[in-house]
């Protein structure tokens, strides 16, 4: 069966499949509210089938040596490279609103990340220990769990499933992926691209809670890897807590810009335009507190007010920067926060409203508040919108304890020409990514992940394979001899460990 979006199918044993029974839903382009495809609610009754075949095809995976392993994700990578461009991404545009060239620039990506840990996975299989005895051989070794899922966000919905899903096939586990309602067609389309892989060890099945509820519950889901809002990876820590069942958590954030006074304002003003409005202001690593030095603020606030301003809003499969968000609620959200932090006191230096001519589809301004303070509302929220909130400081120490009073602790980056600032800020940062006169970069040889309520454990690096596999040691003598500390003890053995001292045995 080929792939149709209005078919609600899952991806299923290496090919696209219907699910008899089940509930669908409809998926809104957000740009225009028209209906772009449908997909299958997909719950417990139907998940064996896709579980089962992940085991048979799991055992065969796990047993081929890396370098087969590291091929075969080899030729999935070719296949990503060679389709960056198509449907995939028109779908990406059309079910959440990105614009077309950044879903383009998304899938340009994702080939290298599997390349990396095809390669990473091949020379990380375990390590050697000195040993404890005389010739013994000591060692620990690296095996797979199982069965992954993969419970993913809509922002990016495939470089983020990349950078736990490459790692997790990388070590010999089949995968589940469950993408979000909103980005489920491009996810499900991408999916064509693992067709070189064994059927079953590789499964997209769509729906929403209660499928991610299902694939937690089920015993022969050994790891989970969640992506998302700070109270939904929550109940997944907690389900997963439940079941002693490990978990990787990214959590989003509210990133800090620091600018400093030596910093340049028309670099930092750049930068923040790109950092607090790309994808609209929906990515987990997006700035959403901008603390500038007083001494350049008025400069810096002029700068990135004209350089908003030039900002295009529209449908993304026209030239624009900034499509709409992914939802009403995400906009409502949005202006909520905005209306709060202005009857509060801020002020709106651009944007702050529904633009022109766009009263079809989630459209928002994208926005820069001055007079921001750090009690308001908007500071505190994860805002994930177009929303820019200045606050004036007047110190490096001021900027960082600022940047710190925050239950998130995702990324931060400061602006400053100075080594000792730099440096400062590195160190005393609360968050798990740092950029110095930089923002929104990854590396695939870095962790990423967060500190405190933006997640725990990490992806992408070598870290990032050390979710989906689990070690054994081994202690491997070269012949059996008996030991001077086995049972039952000699007489030397009580009097070397003081037991002349004690009284004789019963």
């Amino acid at each position: 069966m080929s792939f149709d979006p209005f078919a609600a199918q899952i991806f299923v044993a290496g090919g696209y499949r219907t699910v008899p029974g089940a509930q669908t839903q409809d998926v809104i382009n957000p740009a225009d509210l028209s209906v772009v495809g449908k997909i299958a609610l997909f719950d417990a009754r139907h998940i064996g089938t896709p579980l089962e075949a992940a085991q048979i095809a799991q055992r065969a995976w796990a047993a081929l040596d890396a370098k087969s392993r590291a091929a075969a994700l080899h030729r999935v990578a070719d296949a990503m490279e060679a389709n960056a461009q198509g449907l995939v991404a028109e779908l990406m545009t059309r079910e959440m609103g990105k614009p077309y060239t950044e879903a383009v620039g998304e899938l340009l990506n994702v080939g290298s990340i599997f390349r990396y840990y095809a390669e990473v996975a091949r020379d990380d299989g375990g390590f050697l220990a000195g040993p404890t005895s005389p010739g013994a051989l000591q060692y620990a070794k690296y095996f797979p769990f199982g069965i992954t899922a993969h419970i993913m966000p809509y922002n990016f919905p495939i470089i983020l499933m990349a950078f736990t899903v490459a790692a997790s096939l990388a070590v010999g586990n089949a995968v589940v992926i469950k993408p979000a309602p909103a980005t489920s067609l491009c996810t499900l389309k991408f999916m064509e691209h693992f067709a070189s892989l064994p059927p079953g060890l590789l499964s997209c099945l769509t729906g929403g809670a209660e499928t991610a509820q299902a694939l937690i519950a089920d015993e022969r889901v050994k790891v989970v890897a969640f992506t998302g809002s700070v109270e939904a990876g929550q109940k997944v820590a907690a389900a997963c807590g439940e079941r002693l069942k490990p978990c990787v958590i990214e959590a989003g954030g509210s990133d800090p810009l620091i600018v400093m006074d030596s910093a340049d304002p028309d670099v930092a003003a750049a930068a923040a335009v790109t950092a607090a409005f790309h994808l609209s202001g929906q990515v987990c690593t997006a700035t959403e507190r901008i603390l500038v030095h007083e001494k350049v603020h008025d400069a810096f606030v002029d700068r990135m007010v004209a350089r908003t301003k030039e900002l295009r809003v529209g449908p993304g499969l026209t030239n624009v920067e900034i499509g709409p968000l992914v939802s009403e609620a995400a906009r409502d959200k949005v202006m909520k926060l905005v209306d709060q932090a202005v009857a509060q006191g801020a002020k709106v230096a651009c944007g702050g409203k529904v633009p022109a001519g766009r009263n079809v589809g989630w459209f928002y301004e994208p926005t820069v508040l001055t007079g921001v303070t750090p009690d308001m509302a908007i500071v505190r929220a994860e805002l994930f919108g177009p929303v820019a909130p200045v606050i004036k400081v007047r110190s490096l120490d001021e900027a960082i304890a600022l940047a710190n009073a925050s239950r998130y602790g995702l990324g931060a980056a400061i602006y400053t020409n100075r080594l000792d600032e730099a440096m400062a800020a590195t160190d005393r940062l609360e968050a798990g990514m740092v950029w110095v006169n930089n923002v929104l970069g990854d590396n695939d040889a870095l962790p990423f992940g967060g500190w405190k309520a933006s997640g725990m454990g990490r992806a992408l690096s070598r870290l990032g394979l050390n979710a989906f596999r689990q070690s054994k040691m081994v202690m491997l003598d070269p012949k059996a001899e008996l030991q001077g500390w086995w049972y039952p003890y000699s007489d030397a053995f009580f009097k070397e460990r003081g037991g002349d001292k004690l009284g004789p045995s019963s």
